[in-house]
Protein backbone atom coordinates (compact mmCIF):
# COMPACT_ATOMS: atom_id res chain seq x y z
CA UNK A 1 0.00 0.00 0.00
CA UNK A 2 2.95 2.36 0.67
CA UNK A 3 4.31 1.54 -2.39
CA UNK A 4 1.31 3.16 -4.44
CA UNK A 5 0.63 5.98 -2.07
CA UNK A 6 4.88 6.76 -3.49
CA UNK A 7 3.87 6.48 -6.97
CA UNK A 8 0.26 8.53 -6.67
CA UNK A 9 2.33 10.87 -4.87
CA UNK A 10 5.26 11.29 -7.52
CA UNK A 11 2.60 11.59 -10.41
CA UNK A 12 0.67 13.62 -8.64
CA UNK A 13 3.53 16.12 -8.68
CA UNK A 14 4.98 15.64 -11.98
CA UNK A 15 1.65 16.43 -13.25
CA UNK A 16 0.93 19.36 -11.12
CA UNK A 17 4.19 21.39 -11.51
CA UNK A 18 3.26 21.63 -15.09
CA UNK A 19 0.65 24.00 -13.81
CA UNK A 20 1.06 28.15 -13.19
CA UNK A 21 -0.36 30.91 -11.42
CA UNK A 22 -3.87 31.74 -12.76
CA UNK A 23 -2.23 34.70 -14.54
CA UNK A 24 0.18 35.12 -17.11
CA UNK A 25 3.81 34.29 -16.66
CA UNK A 26 6.35 37.22 -15.96
CA UNK A 27 8.43 38.67 -18.27
CA UNK A 28 12.02 39.67 -17.15
CA UNK A 29 11.82 42.69 -18.59
CA UNK A 30 8.20 43.89 -18.06
CA UNK A 31 8.21 45.33 -14.82
CA UNK A 32 4.63 46.70 -15.52
CA UNK A 33 3.23 42.81 -14.79
CA UNK A 34 1.20 42.88 -12.20
CA UNK A 35 1.57 40.06 -8.94
CA UNK A 36 -1.32 39.05 -7.88
CA UNK A 37 -4.65 40.07 -10.23
CA UNK A 38 -5.19 43.92 -10.24
CA UNK A 39 -1.71 44.17 -7.74
CA UNK A 40 1.48 45.11 -8.49
CA UNK A 41 4.17 45.51 -6.32
CA UNK A 42 5.11 49.37 -7.02
CA UNK A 43 1.52 50.77 -7.36
CA UNK A 44 0.43 53.34 -4.91
CA UNK A 45 -2.26 52.00 -2.34
CA UNK A 46 -4.69 54.28 -3.49
CA UNK A 47 -4.65 52.94 -6.91
CA UNK A 48 -5.94 49.49 -6.07
CA UNK A 49 -9.41 48.46 -6.84
CA UNK A 50 -12.06 49.26 -4.27
CA UNK A 51 -14.10 46.34 -5.89
CA UNK A 52 -13.32 42.36 -5.92
CA UNK A 53 -12.11 42.26 -2.51
CA UNK A 54 -13.17 41.91 0.99
CA UNK A 55 -12.41 41.63 5.21
CA UNK A 56 -9.46 43.38 4.55
CA UNK A 57 -8.36 43.87 8.24
CA UNK A 58 -4.85 45.33 9.80
CA UNK A 59 -2.79 41.74 9.99
CA UNK A 60 -0.92 43.06 13.12
CA UNK A 61 -2.03 45.09 16.22
CA UNK A 62 -5.83 45.73 17.14
CA UNK A 63 -6.61 48.76 14.65
CA UNK A 64 -9.46 45.87 13.28
CA UNK A 65 -11.00 45.86 10.16
CA UNK A 66 -10.44 48.34 7.50
CA UNK A 67 -13.07 50.04 5.10
CA UNK A 68 -10.95 50.30 2.58
CA UNK A 69 -7.22 50.02 1.65
CA UNK A 70 -6.85 53.69 2.51
CA UNK A 71 -7.13 53.20 5.79
CA UNK A 72 -3.63 51.56 5.59
CA UNK A 73 -1.91 54.24 7.97
CA UNK A 74 -3.89 52.67 10.31
CA UNK A 75 -2.04 49.40 10.28
CA UNK A 76 1.12 49.41 12.73
CA UNK A 77 4.57 49.34 11.16
CA UNK A 78 5.67 45.73 11.21
CA UNK A 79 9.17 44.32 12.32
CA UNK A 80 10.01 45.08 8.41
CA UNK A 81 8.73 48.68 8.72
CA UNK A 82 5.83 47.83 6.50
CA UNK A 83 2.43 47.71 7.20
CA UNK A 84 0.68 44.71 6.69
CA UNK A 85 -3.61 44.17 5.35
CA UNK A 86 -4.97 40.85 5.49
CA UNK A 87 -7.37 40.57 2.57
CA UNK A 88 -9.56 37.93 0.95
CA UNK A 89 -11.55 37.67 -2.42
CA UNK A 90 -15.28 39.13 -2.10
CA UNK A 91 -17.56 36.26 -2.15
CA UNK A 92 -20.66 37.58 -4.45
CA UNK A 93 -17.83 37.36 -7.27
CA UNK A 94 -15.31 34.61 -6.08
CA UNK A 95 -17.90 31.79 -4.93
CA UNK A 96 -14.91 29.51 -4.30
CA UNK A 97 -13.66 31.69 -1.70
CA UNK A 98 -9.81 32.80 -1.48
CA UNK A 99 -8.01 30.75 -4.15
CA UNK A 100 -4.64 31.16 -6.22
CA UNK A 101 -4.28 28.25 -8.53
CA UNK A 102 -7.18 26.14 -6.95
CA UNK A 103 -5.28 26.18 -3.55
CA UNK A 104 -7.08 28.09 -0.20
CA UNK A 105 -4.81 31.06 0.70
CA UNK A 106 -4.27 33.60 2.80
CA UNK A 107 -3.18 36.94 1.65
CA UNK A 108 -1.21 39.99 2.87
CA UNK A 109 -0.32 43.04 1.85
CA UNK A 110 2.42 45.49 2.52
CA UNK A 111 2.55 48.60 2.37
CA UNK A 112 5.20 51.28 3.11
CA UNK A 113 5.25 54.89 4.45
CA UNK A 114 4.63 56.41 1.43
CA UNK A 115 1.60 54.36 0.56
CA UNK A 116 3.54 52.29 -2.06
CA UNK A 117 2.72 48.89 -1.97
CA UNK A 118 6.02 47.51 -1.32
CA UNK A 119 4.92 43.66 -0.77
CA UNK A 120 2.95 40.66 -0.73
CA UNK A 121 2.36 37.01 1.01
CA UNK A 122 0.83 34.34 -0.01
CA UNK A 123 0.39 31.16 2.41
CA UNK A 124 -1.84 27.97 1.72
CA UNK A 125 -4.48 27.64 4.55
CA UNK A 126 -3.43 25.36 7.17
CA UNK A 127 -7.37 25.11 7.61
CA UNK A 128 -8.43 24.22 4.39
CA UNK A 129 -10.40 20.65 3.45
CA UNK A 130 -7.62 17.48 3.81
CA UNK A 131 -8.06 16.84 0.21
CA UNK A 132 -6.55 20.35 -0.66
CA UNK A 133 -3.82 20.80 2.80
CA UNK A 134 -2.26 17.53 1.42
CA UNK A 135 -1.65 19.18 -1.92
CA UNK A 136 -0.67 22.70 -0.41
CA UNK A 137 3.04 22.15 -0.92
CA UNK A 138 2.47 21.76 -4.96
CA UNK A 139 1.58 25.67 -5.29
CA UNK A 140 5.19 26.57 -5.05
CA UNK A 141 6.01 24.69 -7.91
CA UNK A 142 3.09 26.31 -9.48
CA UNK A 143 4.65 29.74 -8.70
CA UNK A 144 8.07 28.77 -9.58
CA UNK A 145 6.62 28.65 -13.12
CA UNK A 146 4.93 31.63 -13.15
CA UNK A 147 7.73 33.62 -12.97
CA UNK A 148 10.02 31.64 -14.83
CA UNK A 149 11.93 28.02 -14.78
CA UNK A 150 15.11 29.53 -14.63
CA UNK A 151 17.39 31.53 -12.27
CA UNK A 152 16.26 30.30 -8.73
CA UNK A 153 18.71 29.53 -6.09
CA UNK A 154 17.54 27.18 -4.29
CA UNK A 155 18.32 25.64 -0.42
CA UNK A 156 16.89 21.94 -0.06
CA UNK A 157 16.99 21.11 4.15
CA UNK A 158 17.51 17.46 5.07
CA UNK A 159 14.81 15.91 7.01
CA UNK A 160 15.54 16.16 10.89
CA UNK A 161 15.72 13.78 12.95
CA UNK A 162 12.18 13.24 14.19
CA UNK A 163 10.75 14.13 10.42
CA UNK A 164 8.63 11.98 8.26
CA UNK A 165 8.00 11.53 4.36
CA UNK A 166 4.22 11.40 3.50
CA UNK A 167 3.31 8.91 1.24
CA UNK A 168 7.01 8.67 0.30
CA UNK A 169 7.70 12.70 -0.37
CA UNK A 170 9.39 14.94 2.36
CA UNK A 171 10.03 18.13 1.11
CA UNK A 172 11.61 20.98 2.81
CA UNK A 173 12.85 23.91 0.59
CA UNK A 174 13.34 27.75 0.10
CA UNK A 175 14.11 29.17 -3.43
CA UNK A 176 14.85 32.65 -3.94
CA UNK A 177 14.94 35.05 -7.29
CA UNK A 178 15.28 38.71 -8.27
CA UNK A 179 12.84 39.52 -11.05
CA UNK A 180 11.50 42.47 -12.10
CA UNK A 181 13.00 44.94 -9.16
CA UNK A 182 11.54 42.32 -7.08
CA UNK A 183 12.70 39.53 -4.70
CA UNK A 184 10.36 36.11 -4.85
CA UNK A 185 11.03 33.99 -1.95
CA UNK A 186 9.07 30.26 -2.01
CA UNK A 187 9.13 28.38 0.75
CA UNK A 188 7.66 24.17 0.73
CA UNK A 189 7.24 21.73 3.16
CA UNK A 190 6.04 18.88 3.15
CA UNK A 191 6.54 15.91 6.42
CA UNK A 192 5.34 14.78 9.13
CA UNK A 193 6.70 14.58 12.44
CA UNK A 194 7.34 11.58 14.08
CA UNK A 195 4.42 9.85 16.04
CA UNK A 196 1.95 11.99 15.02
CA UNK A 197 -1.08 10.90 13.84
CA UNK A 198 -1.60 10.04 9.41
CA UNK A 199 -4.30 13.12 9.47
CA UNK A 200 -1.86 15.55 10.66
CA UNK A 201 1.40 16.40 8.85
CA UNK A 202 2.83 20.14 7.89
CA UNK A 203 2.30 20.68 4.02
CA UNK A 204 2.64 24.30 2.95
CA UNK A 205 3.40 26.93 0.43
CA UNK A 206 4.23 30.50 1.69
CA UNK A 207 5.18 32.79 -0.96
CA UNK A 208 7.15 36.23 -0.55
CA UNK A 209 7.35 38.71 -2.99
CA UNK A 210 8.61 42.13 -1.86
CA UNK A 211 10.26 45.19 -4.05
CA UNK A 212 14.12 45.48 -4.06
CA UNK A 213 15.06 48.46 -1.96
CA UNK A 214 17.11 51.25 -3.46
Amino acid sequence: MLRVHTVVATLLVAMLQVLVLSVAPVRADDRSANDLRDIRIGMAARELPSQGYADLACANGSAGKLENWNQWADCPVGPSQLRAIRFGYDPAIDREGTKVAGHPVILTLLVDDTGIVAGLLIATDPNSRLYMHKKAFLLGAQAKSRFGAEGWNCTERQPAADEQPVGGVYVNEQCRKSVNDRTVTIERRLFRHEGEELKNFTDETRISILAVKG
